[in-house]
């Protein structure tokens, strides 16, 4: 087949008819959802740190620019500098089913001290709310998810209400959103083995006192402050929370999640916990079609429609 050498449309592109002999024809018909990767999106800059997202979108044939509820992540690291890139395989997973997710980077512990983190993370929603058009977002169908360090700035940062230290970057744009979703939250230090392989736990060496400043065992005031537990009550506003820990977490002890959970019912809140059994601190068993299942039905009960 000869054709003219144009700028065709898709529409109008003739489509090979001619019979092959031994060659197999798969039909597809425009709606498979495929991943596109924007790298290193500039969403702050505090001082002279510039944080960053990556962002993961989907598209298919037939709506290659479709808007879409956004899932704004944090990546634990401990309180530590992150690695953004590493799990960008695994929350794909997600974006492959119809949810554009955006890693924040965040001040780790060497550049700035708690709340930095969850003051960059409301930052990070408000960037994102304030682009939705740019990045084909739904901005009345956000969501904040993290894992380890970074569901404690999940979770912090939807209870944090602006107290004049963060609105000056998007001064108006709010920072609210539909829901949480805490993967392995490094949520409470009020339990004295809520590090289990943490051998300086608690004190200014560990992860948790770099990110204080302080030793929580001599600062009880500063560990009930950065504990998310204490800081809930009937009367705070809270979205729906979905919590998932694994049963053998040597990392963060999965009576943290529990702790949390507990609280949240108690206070009246709608939470839910999923314990993966066997599971230690992240891991594929985290990503498998259904724990993504049960991601999914939390964030389509929680969305509005």
């Amino acid at each position: 087949m000869t054709m003219e050498i144009k700028e065709w449309s898709y529409e109008e592109f003739p489509a090979l008819t001619e019979e092959v002999e031994g060659a197999e024809t798969m039909h597809t018909d425009g709606s498979e959802l495929g991943v596109r990767y924007i790298k290193d999106v500039e969403y702050a800059k505090i001082g002279d740190v510039t944080l960053h997202l990556q962002i993961l979108y989907p598209f298919t044939r037939n709506d290659p620019e479709m808007e879409c509820p956004c899932i704004v992540y944090v990546q634990g690291s401990g309180w530590a500098k992150q690695d953004v890139y590493h799990n960008l395989p695994s929350l794909a997973k997600l974006a492959e089913r119809g949810y554009i997710v955006a890693v924040v980077e965040y001040r780790h512990a060497d550049l700035a001290v708690f709340p930095a983190p969850i003051q960059d993370a409301r930052n990070a929603v408000r960037y994102l709310r304030s682009h939705a058009e740019e990045y084909h977002i739904r901005p009345d169908q956000m969501i904040l998810g993290g894992s380890s360090s970074g569901g404690h700035t999940a979770v912090y940062a939807a209870i944090l209400q602006d107290d004049g230290t963060e609105a000056d970057l998007y001064p108006g744009v709010s920072a609210e959103v539909c829901g949480i979703v805490d993967y392995y939250g490094a949520v409470s230090a009020m339990r004295d083995d809520a590090f289990p392989s943490t051998l300086d736990t608690m004190t200014e060496t560990s992860p948790e006192g770099k990110e204080t400043g302080v030793s929580l065992r001599e600062n009880p005031e500063m560990r009930r402050k950065f504990s998310v537990d204490c800081q809930i009550t009937p009367e705070t506003d809270l979205p729906p929370v979905l919590i998932l820990h694994g049963t053998k977490d040597r990392t963060v002890n999965a009576l943290q999640s529990v702790d949390l959970y507990r609280k949240l019912k108690e206070c009246g809140k709608q939470a839910e916990l999923v314990l993966l059994d066997g599971a230690d601190h992240g891991g594929a068993e985290f990503w498998t079609p259904a724990v993504l299942d049960r991601v999914e039905k939390f964030l389509h009960e929680v969305l509005p429609e």
